[in-house]
């Protein structure tokens, strides 16, 4: 419908004073050509898109959906100009100018309503297909806490196979505080399958699968129209770094390097002086209206200058605008005590050492703009790991000190996935992701969506 709608609109909207002919050697008649064209042009548009866009690899995916839209309709109006120039078809480029951002935009609107509206459903239980996990009982509660954290994704787990099978002593698996009942032994998959009527099964790591099982497996699952999935167990690496290749016929996956050279690289650095000079132009107003208001609602210096650990370990001052009493420092120590006493990553949702206006700029992150002249200084970057205080670097162990590879961000990941309610192990684990697996291009989606979670305000104190 969008497409029709978008390429007659522009046919329309071209000619609707003046009837313009398609001149070429066939003469067609002025309405009959612009007519077929237009059909034409509709045809191929929509076979364009049903090539990949539609394909459950790519569709509600993330944005490769989109990168995938965008490049089906850029290569068809490409070729449309190339056959009109070799055809010597002169079509009008004011109904081409049209008819592309019309029906593009349309098309890009169509698929974002439609994605929120299966997100918003998926996430009340519907629409889920039924999913059955084989593994050993370890692999299978790991795959199945990570399926839990994404309801998105639209699988909903009812059932576990394991090479024991149901015990009376243990025959479900919590995940998540829900119990997923162990439905089978992994020897006896299709029988599991069978009466459980699952849409999909995922085969994680286990012991009682021999290659010959599996694809004995795969036919018979093929017969009953069950997909089958293979959990490799590798969480949190980008799908770029994976490569699938056949070696001495099997199927092997090649993981490349974490990117940890890439994210200190000069295209990085050189991105974020442009942007924070940018950034700085842009909210400059804003930011001479916070330091009034902090100057004139309470006593103390207008910024907090505290000492955050940057790249390797090196301690460096770190700018905000203060947003709390100036002996917020020497309160801290009894609140981390009144609080479990866990110093990493030490947030409160109510804490009463933050001031009236404080909250507010916390709150849509304002108290962390000038955070930008330390990117200008090179100690931080716009998109990194959060910054932290010595005492928390104090207890990282080795895992946890593979953050310190790259510089801290003023942004990142943990910043659009819940801020300050996210829970110590998520926070970690995101930042990990992050410096395993930059690009700019994620760079870039990070601040995009940085700026709606800001706009927004949620999960900030």
């Amino acid at each position: 419908m969008i497409i029709c709608l978008s390429i007659f609109s522009a046919q329309i909207l071209r000619f609707w004073d003046q009837p313009v002919p398609v001149s070429s050697p066939w003469a067609w008649s002025a309405g009959f050509g612009y007519t077929l064209v237009s059909c034409l042009l509709a045809v191929l548009w929509m076979g364009f898109l049903s090539l990949g866009s539609r394909s459950a690899k790519v569709a509600g995916r993330g944005l490769e959906e989109y990168a995938v839209l965008v490049a089906a309709t850029l290569q068809l109006f490409g070729l449309a100009a190339i056959a009109s120039m070799l055809l010597h078809v002169d079509v009008s480029r004011g109904y081409l100018a049209i008819a592309l951002p019309l029906g593009l935009t349309g098309l890009v609107v169509n698929r974002w309503g439609w994605r929120h509206y299966t997100a918003r459903i998926r996430r009340r239980g519907m629409d889920q297909d039924r999913l059955l996990i084989v593994g050993t009982a370890v692999s299978a509660h790991d795959v199945a806490t990570e399926f839990a954290k994404d309801p998105w994704a639209g699988y909903q787990i009812v059932g576990i196979c394991t090479p024991e099978g149901p015990t009376e002593a243990d025959a479900s698996i919590s995940v998540g505080g829900q119990p997923i009942p162990v439905v089978g032994m992994s020897q006896a998959i299709l029988d599991a399958v069978q009466r459980t009527g699952v849409h999909t099964v995922a085969l994680a790591a286990t012991h009682g699968l021999r290659p010959v099982d599996v694809r004995r497996l795969m036919w018979e699952l093929d017969a009953l129209q069950v997909d089958l999935m293979l959990a490799p167990g590798m969480i949190d690496i980008a799908d770029r770094r994976l490569h699938s290749r056949p070696v001495a016929g099997m199927a092997m996956f090649e993981i490349v390097k974490p990117q940890y050279s890439r994210a200190n690289s000069l295209i990085k650095r050189s991105f974020d002086i442009v942007f924070a000079l940018v950034a700085l132009l842009l909210v400059s107003p804003v930011m001479v209206a916070t330091a009034l208001a902090v100057r004139l609602t309470s006593r103390g210096p207008t910024f907090y200058r505290s000492e955050r650990i940057g790249m390797d370990g090196a301690p460096f001052r770190m700018t905000k605008f203060r947003s709390m009493f100036v002996d917020a420092e020497s309160r801290m120590p009894a609140l981390i005590a009144a609080n479990g006493g866990n110093a990493l990553f030490f947030k409160m949702k109510d804490d009463p050492r933050v001031t009236r206006v404080g909250r507010l700029i916390r709150k849509f992150s304002i108290d962390e703009l000038p955070q930008f002249f330390d990117v200008l200084r090179g100690t931080m970057s716009v998109v990194g790991p959060r910054p932290q205080v010595r005492r928390e670097v104090d207890s990282y162990d080795d895992l946890v000190s593979r953050r310190l590879t790259v510089k801290p961000g003023l942004t990142g990941l943990w910043q659009i996935s819940g801020r300050s309610d996210l829970a110590v192990e998520d926070a970690i684990r995101l930042d990990l992701t992050y410096v395993e697996n930059w690009s700019l291009y994620r760079d870039l989606i990070i601040i995009v969506k940085t700026v709606r979670t800001v706009l927004l305000g949620s999960g900030a104190y």
